[in-house]
């Protein structure tokens, strides 16, 4: 496929993150959206029209779009429709974007990877946090070595006050709550630098105060997914992951992400102030190597790269010349299948108020 040669474009599900997809494909040359899907009737008919897209048509059942002569899908669905969708695109030889959380469980994960794997289509989940220049820099020392052995990483964040409404609060179509919505990126940024060790257990709490209280949630009455978790986690290789996370709390923040090795130490902080700050969905805010200098206790600042890159925009041009080479999925689902993994055991194990151990089969 050449440079030049137009790729075409379908999307599957209208709601807020479809027009951010929709703004990211519009900066790019050679692109075309050729159709929008939506359940609702009239509503995939609204956002083509609300959006300019004046080539595109509309559907209401996915599969009617998935017939189309088309390169690649952006799928913008709530989560309980991910699993179908995206199984559904790829056997009809379709290249898949799929927005974040992978999908609603862990047995819906095993099956878009074997289906990915069975058709020989791409499957990339949406991460973008993973395109900042700084969560490279991140990776990079981690696997340098010059930390040593790593054996504890702490990640995860809290938003003072951050908490969503509609589809994200009630369980039958998020499957999940914070975890889901803004967990899964901080797993993906620590996980990431570690190069995706299996998990093998979790031992899990999670709650809801804020949620179901009216005094917080003008939906609380509805609002049945957690809204605070934490989880010890165990990792291949002997590494222990401290994971927690936060949609409300009465505190200013759940910490900094850390990475603990045998030679050395890596802090980082995330950018931004305000309520709906304090979690790995936004920028880095500051990045700290400890370690000891001829036997002194050394704190090196890393200088955080300065950039005005539209993360969204990368992840949606890097989907796109995936398609265009004929690339593997730039954030495949092979590793956000670990990422659901954990999910799925923290929500296994609070249910059951024990550690639970994750069974994976060999893919």
């Amino acid at each position: 496929m050449t440079t030049t040669q137009t790729i075409r474009i379908g999307i599957i599900g209208s709601g807020g993150i479809a027009r951010a997809h929709v703004n990211a494909y519009k900066t790019i040359d050679n692109v075309e959206i050729v159709a929008v899907a939506d359940l609702v009737p009239g509503k995939a008919r609204e956002f083509i029209e609300a959006n300019g897209l004046t080539a595109a048509q509309p559907f209401e059942d996915h599969r009617e779009l998935l017939q189309l002569d088309l390169d690649g899908v952006s799928i913008c669905t709530p989560n309980m429709a991910h699993h179908r969708t995206s199984v559904d695109a790829m056997k009809a030889g379709k290249q898949v974007l799929l927005e974040k959380p992978m999908s609603v469980t862990l047995d819906e994960a095993i099956e878009m990877v074997q289906v990915s794997k069975q058709t020989g289509n791409m499957l990339t989940i949406g991460f973008q946090p993973r395109y900042d220049p700084n969560m490279h820099i991140v990776r990079s020392i981690v696997q340098s070595g010059q930390l040593g052995n790593v054996y504890y990483v702490e990640t995860g964040g809290g938003r003072r006050r951050g908490m969503p409404r509609g589809t994200f609060v009630r369980k039958e179509l998020a499957g999940a709550g914070a975890m889901a919505d803004i967990g899964c990126y901080s797993l993906d940024m620590a996980l990431h630098a570690l190069g995706y060790p299996k998990p093998l257990s979790v031992s899990a709490y999670t709650s809801n105060f804020f949620g179901t209280n009216p005094k917080y949630h003008p939906e609380a009455d509805r609002f049945d997914v957690e809204d605070f978790g934490v989880a010890l986690i165990r990792l291949e290789g002997g590494i222990a992951l401290n994971f927690k996370i936060s949609w409300a709390m009465h505190m200013d923040t759940l910490g900094a992400t850390m990475f603990l090795g045998s030679e050395g130490g890596l802090k980082i902080t995330p950018a931004g102030k305000g309520p709906w700050s304090g979690v790995w969905d936004g920028k880095v805010g500051s990045m700290t190597l400890f370690h000891d200098v001829l036997g002194h206790h050394t704190e090196s600042p890393i200088p955080v790269k300065e950039h005005s890159l539209n993360l969204f925009q990368e992840k949606v041009k890097d989907f796109v010349a995936a398609i265009r080479e004929g690339r593997s999925a730039p954030i495949p689902g092979e590793e956000i299948l670990y990422n659901q993994a954990i999910i799925d055991g923290v929500l296994r194990s609070s249910e059951l108020r024990r550690e639970v151990e994750i069974s994976l089969p060999n893919l």
